[in-house]
């Protein structure tokens, strides 16, 4: 059977004098629909640093030539909070606006500068770092604490990811049904157990796929190189929760709902390296050795899979 197209022209709907308007008086890029000169938009400065870093325009590059991968994508676990020290706050204080302890923003100085030291090993002179973050205030406090060990130039930007939130526990929480509630997940088992009013490890798995996609299509398109630059040594941080990190890697690297069960959690202020291997997979064993994989919690079939 012959297939047939029809090609309409937009402009063979308008009248003759519509026409002749449209060609004389045709819009650039730079004008309103009047013809007028758009206004410039300008942003005052401003001394809180998490503002002072604007997303950089992504590169347009040709499909056959992408700009190079970051070196390494490093996963931190927010410094300590109060609700690691007394779970009687999530009663009293919503979650994403529980806050840092003291211990907790020295874990978080200390995590930036073990950060800065394992890239300036590299030997490079134009490293960077660009973050990914929480909005949840103890991520966020995470970041800040962890970014005084960076000088400004060597920062490319940052962006909060609503994404990379902690799983959701439901609101305000009673502290006698959260423990039954702990350990029926037990039971049910920690991927699929769905909390009252919150979610469930798959449910933050499918929000973290979509983040993973984002993370991707900003690799692909250069988002954290300035116009005009091709930088190989580009460090992402993800400042996040720990079993978000965890579901991060379960997704990476394709990890079993029973492999991911066996991992633990990170420590608090603690991180986790990914970095690309000589055959440009990013790998945990570049940065980890063997026994911190396995008291991490990965087999032996899940070690193997990170040779590079």
């Amino acid at each position: 059977m012959a297939t047939f197209y029809l090609t309409l022209n937009p402009a063979s709907f308008l009248s003759v004098s519509s026409q002749k308007r449209l060609s004389s008086n045709s819009i650039q890029c730079c004008q309103d629909t009047n013809g007028q000169p758009r206004p410039r938009v300008t942003h005052e400065p401003s001394d809180n640093w998490l503002t002072s870093f604007p997303e950089k325009n992504p590169i347009i590059s040709s499909p056959t030539v992408l700009p190079p991968r970051p070196r390494r994508i490093i996963l931190v676990r927010h410094g300590q909070s109060e609700g690691n020290v007394d779970e009687s706050v999530y009663t009293q204080v919503p979650d994403p606006k529980i806050k840092l302890t003291e211990k907790g923003m020295a874990q978080a100085e200390e995590c930036g500068k073990n950060i800065r030291k394992m890239i300036e090993k590299d030997g490079v002179d134009d490293w960077k770092v660009y973050f990914y973050a929480s909005p949840y205030r103890r991520t966020l406090e995470t970041l800040r604490c962890l970014a005084r060990a960076f000088k400004r130039r060597r920062i490319a930007g940052w962006r909060e990811e609503p994404r990379l939130r902690e799983q959701d526990f439901g609101n305000f929480q009673d502290r006698e049904k959260m423990r039954i509630e702990k350990a029926t997940r037990v039971l049910y088992g920690r991927f699929f157990y769905r909390f009252p009013n919150g979610e469930s490890a798959a449910d933050v798995y499918d929000r973290i796929t979509g983040f993973r996609e984002t993370l991707r299509a900003d690799i692909d398109i250069g988002r954290f190189q300035p116009p005009g630059e091709r930088n190989p040594n580009m460090n992402l941080v993800i400042v996040s929760h720990g079993l978000t990190l965890r579901v991060f890697l379960m997704r990476w690297y394709k990890w079993t709902v029973e492999q991911f069960e066996g991992l633990n959690n990170l420590g608090n202020g603690d991180m986790i390296v990914m970095e690309k291997g000589y055959g440009g997979r990013y790998s945990l064993l570049m940065h980890h050795t063997e026994e911190e994989l396995r008291n991490f919690g990965l087999t032996e079939e899940m070690l193997i899979d990170q040779e590079w």
